[in-house]
């Protein structure tokens, strides 16, 4: 099983690709599972891992090529949304067949490829956390060699309707664009990292005033983490923000998802299960 790692975003240090190769090898002794990184990984162009074209390109490269049996995104920031149109005429019925993970600014691309009806993605931990914490590797590479169900976020278990998650700050950018995927009876799971309250609260109220979005099944609030302080105190908490969102939109509240910016983060396949 051969797994190829895109940047599709922000740039990625090599010490960080070279610290995933040795955890592979130390936890994938016989080779059973591999990874190999795009070159295009470690290019940089301002912000970004790159510039627009080439981020693409890379992309598709690996989407396309059948010697890949998944594609793993090497991690967030911000870019993905800037090559998302470009990329999707260019792939092929083998990148239909392959699954893809990622989470954060990941979500943007995940976004239009399940617009495009692909079959295998799915908002999980990234190339860049399994450095960090061992469970959450085992729990991606699990998924993307196997579909494997123990690292789901756990509703899903019990929850028959199709769900996605997002990052709140990458769907409320995207919602009324191109990338924006027909989300009616779904279940939506939301986190967010780094932003005062004040800025999820002004999310929320653009995001639930979509018509789109009042069409969901319901809306699950992963980990809303580092908040930056608010002076003066914001005066509700993440939780309370969104369930009165929720109210004022009529979209069901359904409770906690056990998603967010953090190797914590469990993984929601796109769509029915």
């Amino acid at each position: 099983m051969k797994i190829g790692i895109v940047n599709a975003s922000s740039r990625f240090d090599r010490s960080r690709a070279e610290a995933v190769h040795a955890w592979m090898a130390a936890h994938y002794p016989d080779g059973s599972v591999s990874v190999v990184f795009h070159p295009a990984c470690f290019l940089k162009h301002g912000h970004f891992g790159g510039d627009d074209a080439t981020r693409a390109n890379a992309f598709v490269e690996f989407a396309n090529d059948p010697r890949l049996d998944a594609i793993w995104f090497a991690r967030g920031g911000y870019g993905s949304c800037r090559i998302a149109e470009a990329v999707l005429p260019r792939l092929t019925d083998v990148a239909r067949t392959k699954r893809y993970l990622g989470y954060s600014d990941a979500g943007s691309l995940l976004a239009l490829l399940y617009k495009a009806g692909f079959p295998h993605l799915a908002h999980g931990p990234m190339a860049s956390d399994a450095v960090r914490d061992d469970a959450a590797a085992y729990r991606a590479l699990r998924w993307l060699t196997k579909g494997d169900r123990e690292g789901w976020e756990p509703s899903l278990h019990t929850d028959p309707r199709p769900a996605v998650a997002f990052n709140l700050s990458i769907l409320d950018a995207l919602v009324g664009t191109a990338l924006e995927p027909d989300l009616t009876g779904h279940v939506l799971m939301l986190e967010d990292v780094a932003e005062p309250l004040y800025r999820i609260d002004r999310m929320m109220f653009h995001l639930t005033g979509q018509a789109s979005i009042r069409r969901v099944a319901g809306i699950r609030l992963g980990r809303v983490s580092d908040i930056v302080e608010n002076d003066p105190a914001f005066g509700l908490t993440a939780e309370e923000i969104v369930r009165y969102w929720c109210a004022r939109s009529g979209i069901p509240y359904l409770g906690a998802a056990d998603i967010g910016h953090d190797t914590a983060n469990r993984i929601v396949p796109f769509g029915l299960r």
